[in-house]
């Protein structure tokens, strides 16, 4: 009988590529929403709660509707 350790023990290896691309992805979003002076809808506070609070999916929302163009628009 399997108890919930050995079973996380055993999912493990498939967790950790998925946690590390994650964190990376929301470390890159934020520095983007930070250094980004343009967005689309919103504004940099509300950007930045999405991105760090919706995990997985917040970074892609910001990176398909919230960035603004580099020319302002």
């Amino acid at each position: 009988m399997n108890t919930d350790l050995e079973l996380f023990i055993e999912y493990l290896p498939f967790l950790i590529p998925i946690i590390l691309i994650q964190f990376g992805l929301a470390i890159f979003s934020a520095i983007h929403v930070i250094r980004h002076p343009h967005y689309r809808f919103g504004n940099q506070v509300i950007w930045l709660l999405i991105v760090l609070f919706i995990q997985f999916i917040g970074p892609i929302i910001y990176f398909v509707a919230g960035r603004g163009d580099e020319d302002g628009r």
